[in-house]
């Protein structure tokens, strides 16, 4: 805007009153510009969400007519979640981790195992999840023993749907496959562990990957049966409960999770379960370092074995960097021996510019 020398005060003040003005007036428009398109992309997002809502609709209809083949979640006994245990504030893994070494330089040369035995819902991963509680270490592996159940023939898996198959005898699991799986863990690397549904009686097509830590925790009711895989424990828990109270958690857990009735759960507890606990998993209480009577309720027991633990960590726990850095002023490795390049590494030739 321009204002000659000849415009007296009064008509400058005016024109100064109208620019403001129209200035006002565009900030406005330009403001409720904004605010249609925002309504609009509202619009736009609640009709999505409509849309989405009844093709989702649509296809269930489809489903339950036959057109798409339904697919339904079903709980699994093996634990199929995402291995994250919260806890006071706390993450812990429960699914082990990649074998490498922390920014400290500090790993253990070989994992913690820790063996926990019991009869059928005595309370094993609570104490196991206890355990993993009070240690406060954030990545532990804890294997199941639900896993590695075998794949049924046909004649069995009609048997398992009338209650008539033997899940408790050590027939049943696939011993060979949790060894492997146990030595590669005890080793830190990768393993693809089975997952079973107890609903249907077979495994589920997707694995879950697990990896090795600095605690492994393997539970299951023959957990000490074999003796190779007995010999890999540091420590043997043995979870005691009283045969009542693994009765009724053993019926809440079956027909809430699992889908069973009152009939085929007592059935199959007085024909298979209970037998098996006095041939094979009593009897397995002798191996066990320690005893640990009414299972997670029992703090002081749980308390005594994570001192315990703590201690045999600390002392297994070695500082890589200073052992690396020693070992390579002698021309040795990590363990002692004579230091080599890996066959990946190709050194190339000096040249002038490098020298």
């Amino acid at each position: 805007m321009f204002i000659s020398h000849s415009s007296s005060a009064s008509d400058v003040m005016v024109d100064l009153d109208e620019a403001h003005k129209n200035r006002d007036d565009e900030a406005e428009s330009s403001s409720r510009r904004r605010a249609n398109v925002s309504t609009a992309s509202n619009d736009v997002s609640l009709s999505n969400g409509r849309m989405l809502r009844a093709s989702t609709s649509n296809e269930e209809n489809d489903s339950d007519s036959g057109t798409l083949k339904s697919r339904r979640r079903t709980h699994s006994g093996s634990k199929v979640e995402d291995h994250i245990l919260r806890w006071n504030g706390k993450v812990f893994y429960t699914a082990g981790r990649p074998p490498w070494y922390d920014n400290s330089g500090y790993q253990l040369r070989e994992p913690f195992i820790i063996g926990i035995c019991g009869g059928s819902a005595s309370g094993k991963t609570t104490v196991a999840n206890r355990i993993i509680e009070a240690l406060d270490i954030q990545w532990v592996t804890l294997l199941s023993m639900d896993s590695f159940y075998k794949v049924l023939t046909p004649e069995q898996h009609q048997a398992a749907l009338n209650n008539k198959h033997d899940f408790d005898h050590p027939d049943a699991f696939d011993f060979d496959l949790l060894y492997r799986t146990l030595i590669r863990l005890k080793e830190g690397k990768r393993v693809e562990v089975p997952v079973y549904n107890f609903s249907t009686h077979s495994r589920e097509k997707m694995n879950k990957t697990m990896y090795g830590a600095s605690v492994l925790i393997f539970e299951g009711i023959l957990a000490f049966h074999r003796k190779d895989i007995l010999d890999m424990m540091n420590l043997k828990v043995f979870v005691d409960t009283d045969a009542d109270i693994r009765l009724a958690r053993r019926l809440s857990r079956d027909i809430l999770e699992r889908g069973r009735d009152v009939e085929g759960v007592l059935e199959q507890y007085n024909n298979f379960v209970k037998p098996a606990f006095d041939s094979f998993i009593a009897p397995c209480m002798r191996y066990a370092d320690v005893i640990i009577p009414r299972g997670g309720e029992n703090h002081v027991g749980i308390d005594l074995i994570v001192f315990h633990v703590k201690t045999c960590l600390h002392d297994l726990t070695v500082k890589n960097r200073a052992q690396l850095a020693m070992g390579a002023l002698n021309g040795r490795n990590g363990n002692g021996l004579q230091a080599k390049p890996p066959p990946s590494l190709h050194v190339l030739k000096q040249t002038p510019q490098i020298r």
